[in-house]
């Protein structure tokens, strides 16, 4: 059987960890370790981490970074210390199905077999939307966010992530491309730098059935909120909105800079168009979005990108 690797970022994460950890090590595939790298907690978080090793020394390492690095950064230098040929991230809140790691790593090899395993390959689910306490408030991430998975081209990608990182599995392809290179200073999530890479050299898949539950508290650093409250948050913070575009473009830039030689001319061009947006007219800005299908997930979506931009 094949060994997966699954990557935990935690932080602050006591009240729900231990649950977490459970539902993985209940897991109908055995054949994997968990690595859970801490970013630098203050509460009991490493002394839950500390007992789970001692108790499953062959299956849980528990590392701690020396500084805060964020989330981002904290998943992105763990991928970089990993030489597994499968790898699954994993938040510190939520509860992984039963079979969720079978599923992602069958859906995988199907890809590889299929296409090689020379290209880079990330699988992504769908996730229930859940409350503190687990109750399932949505049956779908995606269709609770009217988010289109997918959507998963490089164009839309630029724009929107679409890949939940806490539902992801990227193959020793795509983490050799990661490894590569310095660690970006600008990715705005781990999940998104992932999907990037993905979109440009290899093929990103997803599975249309939920393998977690997503839960929701008031600690979240990434979170799902229903559509309407996305659309009233948009519509009052348009400033927000712009930085957040801006952000995007910062990315791009660095995403061409890092991986220039990979590119062909023509993807090279796309992202090099994207991440200089801002620079063109009033006009002409609109139109490349058009061209180059630069689109978020739906009609509204799309009508406040066109006001924005």
């Amino acid at each position: 059987m094949d060994r997966v690797t699954i990557i935990m970022a935690t932080y602050n994460g006591e009240k729900y960890l231990e649950e977490q950890i459970e539902s993985i090590l209940s897991s109908s595939y055995r054949e994997f370790k968990l690595y859970i790298v801490d970013d630098g907690s203050n509460d009991s978080t490493m002394e839950i981490l500390h007992r789970y090793k001692m108790k499953y020394p062959d299956v849980i390492h528990v590392s701690q970074n020396e500084t805060n690095l964020g989330v981002t950064l904290n998943f992105l230098n763990a991928i970089n210390n990993i030489t597994s040929d499968y790898i699954m991230l994993c938040d510190q809140d939520d509860v992984w199905k039963k079979d969720k790691i079978a599923k992602t790593l069958n859906r995988m090899k199907q890809l590889e077999v299929q296409f090689g395993k020379d290209l880079p390959v990330a699988v992504f689910t769908d996730a229930y939307v859940t409350d503190s306490n687990l109750n399932i408030i949505h049956e779908s991430f995606f269709r609770s966010g009217r988010l289109n998975p997918r959507h998963t081209d490089l164009p839309h990608l630029l724009m929107e992530n679409k890949l939940i990182g806490c539902t992801v599995m990227i193959n020793g392809a795509l983490r050799r491309i990661l490894q590569s290179r310095p660690l970006p200073k600008y990715a705005r999530f781990h999940d998104g730098w992932l999907g990037l890479i993905a979109a440009s050299f290899g093929k990103i898949s997803f599975i249309p059935e939920p393998t977690l539950y997503y839960r929701q508290h008031d600690f979240n650093v990434v979170g799902n909120r229903g559509f309407y409250a996305y659309v009233l948050n948009r519509i009052g913070n348009l400033k927000k909105q712009k930085q957040a575009l801006m952000a995007l473009q910062k990315q791009a830039k660095e995403f061409a800079d890092l991986y220039r030689d990979y590119f062909n001319s023509e993807k090279l061009e796309l992202i090099e168009r994207f991440s200089n947006l801002s620079k063109e007219g009033f006009f002409r800005r609109r139109l490349l979005i058009i061209r180059y299908g630069y689109f978020k997930s739906g009609i509204l979506r799309n009508i406040g990108l066109m006001i924005i931009v």
